[in-house]
């Protein structure tokens, strides 16, 4: 990469390959100052996790979303901004949401949904994701090929979270179409995507299933939360209630369709591997933690600077935002030997931090391992070899795929496979 770097928020190179960027800046320093938005790019593995894991109040999720792009909604003054941050939250992107939500609004918060995503619920969905996983394919089986975006990895997680949340059957297309496309961070985002509820399209239906599963509960994840209680025993506002379900819901479907789809590349452009994990089946979770190691579908998260501070010895000013790089960090060579290289059999690959950390860690990755698990054994499972669409991709040394242009997450716009059926 050139002395001058280019814009990590604005130039379309980094979306197809963002990896010689990390190496780039991590090389110059793990806690990188760049220089277009003034923001910290901390791409060292140490020093995200020291982000991520501080508690003190140091740090803010409060611009988690969309970064440094749009600046703040007030000039940041003093050594310590948490009054100001606190006048002027309201007007930020995303600010009605969980993701960037602090304190003890966040705490008591996640501790509701913690107690609803429970291991039992999620075990008891596993064989409707099989089910699910199979249908699917017997969709686009006998054509010998798909679009792995859209017709397999985008339906199951739509379909799944429809399921876990219990929204009826014929409201499912109605909401796919409210929520929109995948927001554009480069070409500009319509208004309701970076506002403070980018899910406010959703509000009506959520606000009349949370109201009839308080009057009429059905045992769904919805009826459990519309019943919910904080630790304390207080009643959730039904607004709040009504945000929450909304969040579940979006957030339940791009991350994890994002990492099937790249698994399944990983797959398609590595013949060995394919027909390793058809042989050995139980290693497919392995796999798993090592593509979101390697390239996992969030590639940052942002947290403010709330008062003067250091990470990694460099000082940071309050007012600074920090781009938190998640992939960055899982391809540091400091704590990952030959990171480049995609391995199943590394040693440590769940030490990513592709989840992210801390108190703001994901709350929907167990969800998201199990669903891609079974993706990925269904489709090995009932194909006896993949292989990647010339037609749409181009032909062996000459690929080309193209991303969703986003700074924020890494997503294949689609993934043309032919296969034979098994």
């Amino acid at each position: 990469m050139a002395d001058e770097l280019p814009d990590f928020y604005s130039d379309p190179k980094l979306i197809d390959d963002p990896r010689p960027y990390y190496d780039a800046v991590r090389a110059r320093c793990p806690v990188f100052a760049e220089p277009y938005h003034g923001s910290i790019m901390v791409t060292g593995y140490d020093e995200v996790v020291e982000v991520l894991t501080t508690r003190d109040g140091t740090y803010s999720s409060a611009p988690s979303v969309v970064g440094p792009v749009l600046g703040l909604p007030f000039e940041p003054e003093g050594d310590d901004i948490t009054a100001q941050l606190d006048a002027h939250r309201a007007r930020m992107p995303w600010s009605e949401h969980l993701v960037c939500f602090d304190g003890q609004k966040h705490a008591e918060n996640r501790a509701l949904l913690t107690s609803l995503l429970t291991f039992k619920r999620l075990k008891a969905n596993e064989d409707y994701l099989y089910a699910l996983a199979d249908r699917l394919i017997d969709g686009f089986i006998d054509r010998g090929r798909c679009n792995v975006v859209t017709d397999y990895a985008h339906a199951t997680t739509t379909y799944a979270i429809s399921d876990i949340l219990g929204i009826p059957e014929e409201h499912r297309a109605e909401l796919l179409e409210l929520i929109g496309p995948v927001p554009s961070q480069l070409d500009g985002d319509a208004a309701h995507k970076i506002g403070p509820d980018p899910l406010v399209f959703l509000k009506d239906r959520f606000d009349a299933y949370i109201r009839e599963r308080q009057e009429q509960p059905t045992g769904d994840l919805l009826s459990d939360l519309a019943n919910a209680r904080y630790k304390d025993g207080t009643v959730p506002d039904p607004d709040m209630l009504s945000h929450l379900g909304r969040f579940l819901y979006g957030a339940g479907q791009d991350t994890t369709s994002r990492l099937m789809a790249r698994c399944v590349l990983e797959l398609v452009d590595d013949a060995d591997l394919q027909a390793r994990l058809r042989a050995e089946p139980a290693r497919i979770p392995d796999f798993i933690e090592e593509v979101l190691r390697y390239d996992g579908p969030v590639k940052a998260a942002y947290r403010l600077a709330l008062t003067d501070t250091t990470v990694g010895g460099q000082p940071i000013r309050a007012g600074t935002i920090l781009n938190v790089s998640l992939t960055g960090a899982s391809n540091d060579p400091r704590h990952f030997a030959h990171p480049e290289k995609l391995d199943i059999d590394r040693p440590g690959n769940r030490d990513h931090l592709s989840f992210s950390r801390g108190v703001h860690g994901c709350l929907g990755a167990p969800l998201g391992r199990l669903e891609t698990r079974v993706v990925l054994e269904r489709l090995l499972a009932r194909t006896a070899w993949i292989d990647i669409s010339e037609e749409h991709h181009g032909p062996p040394g000459a690929r080309t795929y193209r991303f969703e242009p986003t700074y924020s997450f890494r997503s294949l716009a689609d993934l043309h496979i032919k296969f034979t059926p098994a």
